[in-house]
């Protein structure tokens, strides 16, 4: 009997337990504010260029993750590769900054993995990092990158 008793719950541990459920949801909710969107990128657009948003100024630095879908890379062996708001057959690689699309980041892979599909929607996870940088190995220049990335397809 003793046995039995101690594997029950009484009535305030079981309220406690059901209570302490939306707290569990809400930390993982919590974990998804730092998500970004291709719409949250950018304040403005100006004949200046692309203003970046306040969201990303405040997440500049931080653990973020964003959705989207895998440009082609340029090659099988790239430790990067561009992450596009729609599917694309081929990458969107540009010459300037000045020229820098407002739908595309560039992901730096933490390690290797293996490339997917340009049509699967894929989520990275990755810290962000804003402003123009030059590739020193690629010559490709950026002004929206995750660092340390990996990637799930969803």
């Amino acid at each position: 009997m003793d046995k039995l008793r101690s594997a029950t719950f009484s009535r305030r541990q079981t309220l406690g337990l059901i209570a302490s459920v939306p707290l569990i949801a809400a930390g993982s909710r919590a974990e998804a504010k730092s998500d970004i969107t291709f719409d949250e990128l950018y304040g403005k657009v100006s004949v200046l260029g692309l203003e970046f948003s306040e969201k990303v100024k405040q997440l500049n630095g931080k653990d973020i993750a964003m959705r989207g879908f895998m440009a082609p890379p340029l090659k099988a062996e790239a430790q990067f590769f561009v992450l596009t708001e729609i599917p694309m057959s081929i990458c969107p690689f540009c010459s300037t900054d000045a020229d820098w699309p407002d739908d595309i980041v560039v992901v730096y892979l933490g390690e290797k993995q293996t490339f997917t599909q340009p049509s699967q929607t894929i989520e990275v996870r990755g810290k962000l990092e804003m402003g123009s940088w030059t590739d020193p190995e690629t010559g490709f220049v950026s002004l929206l990158r995750i660092r340390q990335a990996e990637y799930a397809t969803v």
